[in-house]
């Protein structure tokens, strides 16, 4: 029996199994030199929790920090089940069944875990659904600053690239799903359209990252907060010796420090500026837009917060 010729499979996929996240058998499926649909967002610098720098190293198999399951990650996982229902219950004719952890049949390094597979329901419970349709991926966010109306395109970009490549791997091309839970009450889908010229720099992006591991090619460093997690983790031991350096790399260095300390200062500066037009106010504005807002504790000043862009056009 050929991929297609199952039940379950997808046009373009090779389902490896069902995995637990955070088992040794799921780090297995998604690691070595694959790229997986939540790391392709890395590959191209728009991940906001890898960067290149880091998912190189990880590719690589040096040090990488931890995997730590906040409490958002943690709520995501649970809240996934309770969100995918209710696309269910919005989508009459439609089952969304787990996924699994797939491969493309040609290209073995690309990787996608989608979060539900979408079948046509049967009433049957013992007969098997039709191949899948589409996919249906779920997120929870805290903050709605990033999601717009329910049924715009406006929705984080990495989770575009995410669903992209799964549409990708499997080779479901009709327009994928994305729901999403927003503060714990505010629900919101999203139609993700597949397009073959954006999936395509994406494989060619992917496949020329993987070729810098294989050549040692380490990218170079930037200011992403996970690439200086992943270059703290990598020396083992401390040695009493002194390091020399370049002089520009010290210079870089001096600088942005006597560069933070100044903006701080200003930004002190600032908010007071702002804290006294304000008084007993709660909201500072300039020409009809909010531009930060004063919360009060005890009858005292506690904070002054800016507005997002989207709060402030509200």
């Amino acid at each position: 029996m050929t991929t297609t010729d199952h039940p379950y499979a997808a046009p373009s996929g090779l389902l490896l199994g069902h995995f637990t996240p955070g088992t040794a058998a799921w780090d297995e499926a998604r690691d070595g030199l694959a790229i997986t649909a939540t790391e392709i967002a890395a590959v191209l610098g728009l991940s906001p929790w890898q960067s290149p720098f880091s998912l190189w190293h990880k590719k690589a198999g040096l040090p990488t920090p931890p995997f730590e399951m906040t409490p958002a990650i943690e709520w995501g996982n649970r809240l996934e089940d309770a969100v995918a229902l209710k696309w269910e219950e919005e989508h009459p004719g439609m089952l969304a069944a787990p996924a699994g952890t797939w491969r493309n049949v040609e290209r073995d390094w690309q990787r996608a875990t989608p979060d539900r597979l979408l079948y046509p329901a049967v009433d049957d419970p013992f007969t098997v659904p039709d191949k899948a349709t589409s996919l249906l991926e779920v997120k929870t966010s805290p903050f709605g600053d990033d999601w717009g109306p329910s049924g715009s395109d406006e929705f984080p970009v990495h989770y575009r690239c995410q669903i992209l490549w799964q549409q990708d791997t499997l080779g479901l091309t009709a327009p994928a799903h994305l729901a999403v839970l927003i503060g714990g009450w505010d629900y919101r889908e999203y139609l993700v359209e597949y397009d073959e010229t954006d999936a395509k720099a994406m494989r060619e992006a992917a496949e020329k990252f993987l070729d810098t591991v294989r050549r040692g090619e380490r990218p170079p460093i930037d200011g992403a907060d996970a690439t200086y997690q992943t270059i703290r983790v990598q020396p083992d031991g401390l040695e009493d010796v002194d390091i020399e350096i370049p002089l520009e790399d010290a210079a870089r260095y001096e600088i942005a420090q006597q560069q933070m300390a100044a903006v701080k200062t200003e930004l002190t500066a600032a908010k007071g500026v702002l804290l006294d037009h304000i008084g007993t106010g709660k909201r500072a504005v300039a020409a009809g837009r909010r531009i930060a807002y004063r919360t009060v504790r005890d009858g005292k000043t506690h904070s002054l917060s800016p507005y997002t862009s989207k709060e402030a056009a509200a």
